[in-house]
């Protein structure tokens, strides 16, 4: 049943079409700019919801505009879409409210809401992208609209910081356009069908397959941060906590995960894939980053950086759930992408607090900030203990799917790499979990002058998210919960590529 097929585009509008607003909005203009904001990414929620419930009752969105014959821009709101779109929607209203704290008293708001706007709108393009041509021109968009907020302070840093962050984005960008040109030329269209469409461009040319399949994962592996493509990452780590959390939780490094997962099933399916060769490379690809990530976590004292490597690590779970081939690892890769991103924006959320309230930006300064922000520390901990994996938090539960599926595969040692990474994750989240509990302020900490208490802007954001990781930990199995969601895409989206 086809409705409505504009919705996909009026969704995709109403962060694109604010960004121009805010970006001409005047500095002075806070409340005007604060209510555009707020509203604008209500609608978005209000709009997905809509979407959500008219697509479980077997509605389909889609719209096409063609460019050249075979080639078009191309718009469809399935299931998976919108859980990706349902996760930036969600986030980038809790997100908004942080941001308006966060930057009350900063320069170039405006400058910093158009883009933020605009970046959201780029992943919504993205989510939505009916092939690898309309996928591709989101994803510049988005590398193009995440520059100016990772460049925001203007520091020596952050320029460098972008300009790392450009060079190796625009070459994965580079990469994705001669993978799509050459999609393009092999299979005769760029779509996205569950199945794939390169079986006949396999079983003819397989070689050529191969590269195709190494090119993309390639250009993709960039923004999902696959080892050694991962070196932008913890770098942009200089830009302000509403970004990075944009960066881990919503937007870059999950646009770039969500990118493997569509080339994977629908590009070239995922039993091609098997047969090709291909996902056993991919899988130790993954498995090296999982153990990396974690490895280089444990030597950071800045807690931001520390939480950089820590996404590198946790998102190519992900990665690895797709590479398993099977319904149950898809379901712990899809369940993960959403639970990561909860998880995540939570922690960045409260380090940025503890930044602003406290000071506070290194692991060796985290002696008693339990008792001096309590509310902050407690989403904190709750969303280490998640991404630890313990149960009932939602970390759990992904990780769960993960080792079932790996054993499904006959992938055993999945479980052993699951396990290891988690105790790896315990060691470098509980020593700071120790330091804000356990340990009493430093004299200098406690003589230091105060700084500007946090607002409620600030300090509810990670509350919320921390509750949101405990929810759909104990509520898995509710009806329209994460979990659920990726089982009914599993079951209807992917059940021929399955």
């Amino acid at each position: 049943m086809i409705d409505m097929p504009l919705l996909p585009l009026i969704i995709l509008m109403t962060s694109l079409g604010a960004a121009p607003v805010l970006l001409a909005l005047p500095e002075r203009s806070a409340r005007l700019r604060t209510g555009l904001n707020l509203a604008v990414a209500a609608v978005k929620v209000a709009l997905v919801i809509w979407l959500a419930w008219k697509a479980a009752h077997g509605v389909v969105y889609d719209l096409r505009l063609s460019v050249l014959p075979g080639l078009d821009l191309h718009l469809q709101a399935d299931p998976l879409a919108l859980m990706f779109v349902a996760l930036s929607a969600v986030l980038w209203l809790v997100t908004t409210i942080y941001s308006v704290g966060y930057l009350e008293r900063g320069p170039h708001r405006a400058r910093f809401f158009g883009f933020f706007s605009l970046c959201v709108a780029a992943t919504v393009g993205i989510a939505m992208a009916g092939n690898l041509f309309t996928f591709l021109l989101f994803y510049e968009l988005l590398t193009l609209a995440t520059y100016p907020l990772v460049i925001h302070r203007g520091t020596a840093a952050a320029l460098r910081a972008g300009r790392i962050y450009l060079i190796y984005t625009l070459v994965g960008g580079l990469a994705l356009l001669l993978g799509t040109l050459a999609l393009w030329g092999l299979a005769g269209t760029t779509d996205f069908v569950p199945g794939g469409v390169m079986a006949e461009v396999a079983a003819e040319r397989p070689a050529a397959a191969q590269a195709l399949f190494v090119l993309l994962i390639a250009a993709l592996g960039v923004k999902a941060a696959l080892v050694p493509l991962h070196g932008w990452l913890p770098i942009a780590m200089v830009a302000p906590a509403p970004v990075s959390a944009l960066l881990h939780a919503v937007a870059v490094v999950k646009a770039g995960a969500f990118g493997i997962i569509r080339v994977v099933y629908e590009v070239f399916g995922i039993e091609l894939a098997q047969g090709l060769g291909v996902t056993g490379p991919l899988i130790a690809v993954a498995a090296v980053t999982i153990i990396y990530g974690s490895l280089r976590a444990l030597a950071q004292d800045d807690i931001k950086v520390r939480l950089a490597y820590s996404t590198v690590s946790q998102v190519s779970y992900i990665t690895l759930g797709v590479a398993l081939a099977g319904p149950v690892a898809a379901i712990g890769a899809l369940a993960h992408l959403i639970h990561q991103g909860v998880m995540k924006i939570t922690m960045f959320m409260a380090a940025g607090n503890l930044a602003e309230g406290l000071g506070v930006k290194k692991v060796s300064q985290m002696d008693g900030v339990g008792r001096a922000m309590p509310g902050t520390m407690a989403a904190f901990s709750l969303a280490a203990l998640a991404m630890i994996g313990l149960p009932p938090f939602a970390g759990f539960v992904s990780k769960w799917y993960l080792a079932q599926g790996g054993i499904a595969a006959g992938q055993d040692w999945v479980i052993a790499l699951l396990l290891g990474s988690s105790l790896l994750n315990a060691a470098y989240f509980l020593p700071l979990l120790h330091r804000a509990w356990f340990r009493d302020a430093t004299p200098e900490a406690a003589n230091a002058p105060a700084r500007r208490k946090i607002s409620l802007w600030l300090a509810a954001p990670p509350m919320v998210t921390a509750g949101f990781v405990l929810v759909i930990g104990v509520l898995a199995n509710a009806p329209f919960s994460p979990l659920e969601w990726t089982r009914f895409i599993v079951t209807r989206e992917f059940n021929g590529g399955l």
